[in-house]
C-alpha cells in the first residue's frame, strides 16, 4: 500500500513538472491576441462617439415648427347666407355662426328675406364676433311659397343671394356691419351657405384657394347618401346624381364656390328666379365656367364635408292651446 501511494505521488510530481516546463516555454513564444484587442477597443471608441453625438442632439434646440400663413395673407372667404323668419331661425343662425367663427379670414354676408333688418338678426350678428355685412330684400309675392306648397316648387333665397352679389359688385345696400365692398384686386372666394346645412371647418380651407369654380360632394341630398362630381385623373368627368343628371351643372348649392375675381369679371352672372326646378345653380354657373374646367376639391371629391340637413319643424300644439287660455309663453323672450 505504501508503495502504491509513493508511485501515485511520483507520477503527479512528474506531470506537474512537465506542465510547468510547458508554461515556461510558452511565455517565450509570440502572442497573436493583439488584433482582437485592437478590434474591441475600436468598437468601444465608435460606441463612445455615437453616444457623444446623441448627447449633442439632445442638447440641440428643436427646429421651429412651420408657421401657418398670417391671416392677412389668406384669401377672404365671403359666405352668403339667405335667411327668413321662422321659429328655428335663431337656432339655425347661432349654430352656423359658431362654425364660421372657427374659420380665419371670413366675411359673412347675411341677407334677410324682409323689407329691412330685424332686431333678432341684427342682435345675433352684433354678438357673433364675425366680420359681417347685413343685407335685406323682400322676395316678391309672386315668387313666394304659398301655404301648403312643398319647398321644391319654387326656388328660395334667389333675391337674397343676388342682393349679396350686388353688394360684392359695389352696388351698396348694406343695412348693418361692413358697408364697403371688397376693393379692386381683392383675392377671395364666394360660397353660398344656407342657414340649415351642416358644415365641416375643413370645407372652408378646401375652397379658399379656388382659382375659378371649385366643387365637392354634398351629403344627404337628392334622395341619395351624397351627390357630387365624378373625378378621373384629377378632372371632373361627370356627376353622381339621380335626378335629372343631364342638367348643365347637377350640383347642390352647397357643393361649389366661385373665385371672387371671376365673379366680378362677369357682372351679369346671377341666379335666375324663373329657372326650372333643379336648375338654379346652373343659371349662375353657366355664366362662369365650362363643366370640364371645374376644380375638384375634398380629395378629388371622395370626402363629404357638408351635409344638406334640415331642422324638423317644431310642433306648437301645446303653445297654441296655452295662448287660447291666455297663458302662452312670454313673447318678450327671444327664441
Amino acid at each position: 500500500m505504501k508503495l502504491k501511494l509513493k508511485n501515485v505521488f511520483l507520477a503527479y510530481f512528474l506531470v506537474s513538472i512537465a506542465g510547468l516546463l510547458y508554461a515556461l516555454v510558452q511565455l517565450g513564444q509570440p502572442c497573436d491576441c493583439l488584433p482582437p484587442l485592437r478590434a474591441a477597443a475600436e468598437q468601444l471608441r465608435q460606441k463612445d462617439l455615437r453616444i457623444s453625438e446623441l448627447q449633442a442632439d439632445l442638447r440641440r434646440p428643436p427646429p421651429a415648427p412651420a408657421q401657418p400663413p398670417e391671416p392677412e395673407a389668406l384669401p377672404t372667404i365671403y359666405v352668403i347666407t339667405p335667411t327668413y323668419a321662422r321659429l328655428v331661425q335663431k337656432a339655425e343662425l347661432v349654430r352656423l355662426s359658431q362654425t364660421l367663427s372657427l374659420v380665419p379670414r371670413l366675411h359673412w354676408l347675411l341677407v334677410e328675406d324682409s323689407d329691412g333688418p330685424t332686431p333678432l338678426v341684427s342682435g345675433l350678428l352684433s354678438a357673433s364676433g364675425l366680420l359681417f355685412t347685413h343685407l335685406a330684400v323682400l322676395t316678391p309675392k309672386a315668387q313666394r311659397l304659398r301655404e301648403g306648397e312643398p319647398g321644391w316648387v319654387r326656388p328660395r333665397g334667389v333675391e337674397q343671394r343676388n342682393k349679396a352679389l350686388e353688394w360684392l359688385r359695389g352696388r351698396g345696400g348694406a343695412v348693418g356691419g361692413e358697408k364697403d365692398p371688397p376693393p379692386p384686386g381683392t383675392q377671395g372666394v364666394v360660397y353660398f351657405a344656407d342657414d340649415d346645412n351642416t358644415y365641416s371647418r375643413e370645407l372652408f380651407e378646401e375652397m379658399r384657394w379656388t382659382r375659378g369654380v371649385s366643387v365637392w360632394p354634398v351629403g344627404l341630398v337628392g334622395g341619395l347618401r351624397f351627390e357630387g362630381p365624378r373625378v378621373q385623373d384629377g378632372r371632373v368627368v361627370g356627376f353622381h346624381t339621380a335626378w335629372e343628371p343631364n342638367r348643365p351643372f347637377p350640383v347642390d348649392m352647397a357643393g361649389f364656390a366661385v373665385a371672387l375675381p371671376l365673379l366680378l369679371a362677369k357682372p351679369s352672372a346671377q341666379f335666375d328666379a324663373t329657372a326650372p326646378r333643379g336648375h338654379l345653380e346652373s343659371s349662375l354657373l353657366s355664366h362662369l365656367v365650362d363643366p370640364k374646367d371645374l376644380e375638384p376639391r375634398a380629395a378629388n371629391c371622395t370626402r363629404v364635408l357638408v351635409w344638406h340637413t334640415r331642422t324638423e319643424k317644431p310642433k306648437m300644439k301645446q303653445e297654441e292651446q296655452l295662448q287660447r287660455q291666455g297663458r302662452g309663453s312670454d313673447p318678450a323672450i327671444e327664441v
